[in-house]
């Protein structure tokens, strides 16, 4: 029996919608974040070495990372939810689920990073000398390199959604559930997103699905929801 380790508000919700989505059976073990520092808890370093979720286990097999999780449960299903190989369809599944992680992500936390540095507490006493330096450095950082890269990024998106409605065509593919978790992220931040219109159908089209929404029931607190 496949079991999901779940860690709320997580990654690892895209994976229960996959399991809805392929039909397969599964169980899930939750586990919550540290209520001040928000990181997971340490029984998930009980399950596999870094600690971090999504991580499913199979019998013995266990297996770590979102986008090897995806292709081992669609491998699991028979191939459901790809493209057949050699076609287009299939050349770009193989992009954009390289892209979620390698290319959307990165930009996406950055902001999260530098933002945290711009509201970080303080001793009372270094308030009036760090704090409007740490802020120029972080608003310089992101005016300058992320939000740039991020806006380069949303227009490519929203111009490929243009053209179809999934990121492979005219068919949902895995491919659709590993770009959830970013542009989730992104419509999140509503003023990142407002000039993309594609992308916010996007992430309502998803959210409407029954087994989007079975999956929230099974896994739980869920923010991008």
């Amino acid at each position: 029996m496949i079991v999901v380790h779940h860690l709320e508000h997580s990654r690892s919700q895209r994976i229960l919608w996959l399991l809805e989505e392929l039909g397969l059976p599964y169980t899930v073990k939750r586990y919550s974040r540290d209520p001040i520092t928000y990181l997971a808890p340490p029984e998930l370093f009980k399950v596999h070495p870094l600690g971090k979720s999504p991580v499913i286990t199979d019998g013995d097999i266990t297996v770590a990372e979102s986008g090897a999780i995806v292709e081992y449960l669609v491998d699991k299903a028979g191939g459901k939810l790809r493209p057949e190989a050699g076609t287009q369809a299939a050349r770009d599944f193989t992009y954009w689920m390289h892209f979620a992680e390698g290319s959307a992500m990165p930009f996406l936390v950055m902001t999260l990073i530098f933002n945290k540095i711009e509201n970080a507490p303080l001793p009372l006493l270094l308030k009036p000398l760090v704090l409007p330096i740490a802020r120029g450095i972080s608003k310089q950082v992101k005016s300058s390199f992320i939000d740039p890269n991020l806006a380069r990024q949303f227009k490519y998106i929203n111009d490929v959604l243009t053209q179809n409605a999934w990121f492979c065509g005219a068919d949902m593919t895995a491919a659709d559930i590993m770009m959830s978790f970013p542009l989730e992220a992104a419509c999140s931040r509503a003023e990142a997103i407002a000039q993309f219109p594609k992308i916010r159908e996007f992430v309502d089209r998803i959210h409407a699905r029954p087994a989007y929404k079975k999956a929230l029931e099974v896994g739980g607190p869920y923010d991008y929801a």
